[in-house]
């Protein structure tokens, strides 16, 4: 049987990726076989797709960070025919044959059936990005912050990552400043339920090493010199959730927020991120996100506009989420 994939293979210069018709035996071992359904396109499945070295790790790979599908075969006890699952992180498209395809094979572990009250397609809407804003939120909740200790800032507000913490932070009760470079966006933002609107340009130039005290959190996905800003202007014993690198991998400040005060910088993880705190994450996404909200901030693509897509959200085009529907 044959499958069709988007096939990533090393070049002289880079990688490419392309379409391409891919045999069942070339599927990679797990312990359960998916007939996929649905899949997001992420800031990294856009440098996969756009050829950019880095990402992947092995070769040929099928590109796709997340997938949601249907149980096909299983040969776990937790897994059945029919069972409808997904999977995020654990190197989908890095190491293991990832989501742009329309069959999958993973180990059992890596699986997750789709939590109550969401549907395939619904969440991949979610997907890596809103899994790793719920991560975030948890993070600084387990950091000892809550609403009545100040605002929340968000950086990249107007991405998948912003625009999920944005709703689950005012869905906690969080006052929420949120940062971004398209002013255009400012009533998308408050619609999800931002308080206040902030220029990214207040944060993404050097500053000083400590600035006024004005959010007591931030999630931050942009990293680099907004990273820092976010970091100055964190009051006293608050603390940052850092989960990307839109901006870069550097981090060009001083030591003076966390010796001074006491600011934390909580680092996330939603490649490698245990099962248990993976489960605990998607609890609070499926009781606490507004579906509402969630269907404003998504728009769904076919599966040939994924290439499109990808050179989309490198260039800061995409507002929310994207899914793409890979097959029926």
């Amino acid at each position: 049987m044959t499958f069709k994939a988007v096939r990533v293979d090393k070049a002289e210069k880079g990688n490419v990726a392309r379409f391409a018709e891919m045999e069942d035996s070339e599927l990679m071992d797990g312990d359960v076989t998916i007939r996929v359904t649905h899949s997001t396109v992420n800031y990294k499945d856009g440098l996969v797709l756009g050829g950019r070295p880095g990402v992947v790790t092995r070769f040929p790979m099928v590109a796709g960070v997340d997938l949601a599908g249907v149980v096909e075969r299983s040969n776990a006890p937790d897994f059945a025919s029919g069972d409808e699952v997904l999977v995020t992180g654990f190197g989908l498209s890095q190491s293991h044959f990832g989501g742009y395809a329309e069959k999958a094979r993973v180990p059992a572990k890596w699986l997750m059936k789709i939590p109550a009250g969401l549907t395939r397609g619904s969440s991949m809407a979610i997907g890596t990005a809103g899994f790793t804003a719920a991560l975030c939120v948890l993070a600084l909740e387990r950091a000892g912050l809550a609403p009545e200790k100040g605002p929340a800032l968000v950086t990249g507000a107007a991405g998948g990552v912003g625009s999920v913490a944005i709703a689950l932070l005012a869905a906690a009760g969080w006052r929420v400043i949120a940062s971004t470079g398209r002013p255009a966006e400012a009533d998308y933002l408050r619609e999800l339920g931002a308080a206040e609107i902030i220029d990214r340009n207040e944060l993404s130039a050097p500053g000083r090493p400590l600035g006024k005290e004005r959010w007591a959190g931030a999630i931050d996905s942009v990293g680099s010199t907004t990273l820092v800003s976010a970091l100055a202007q964190t009051q006293y014993d608050g603390a940052v959730a850092a989960c990307g690198l839109a901006q870069g991998p550097d981090l060009p400040g001083t030591v003076l927020p966390f010796i001074l005060r006491g600011v934390s910088l909580l680092g996330v993880d939603s490649v490698n991120c245990p099962m248990a705190r993976r489960e605990l994450a998607w609890r609070r996404l499926s009781r606490d996100l507004d579906l509402a909200k969630l269907a404003r901030m998504t728009n769904t693509i076919p599966f040939k506009d994924v290439f499109s897509a990808g050179a989309d959200i490198l260039g800061g085009k995409v507002r929310g989420r994207l899914v793409v529907e890979i097959g029926p």
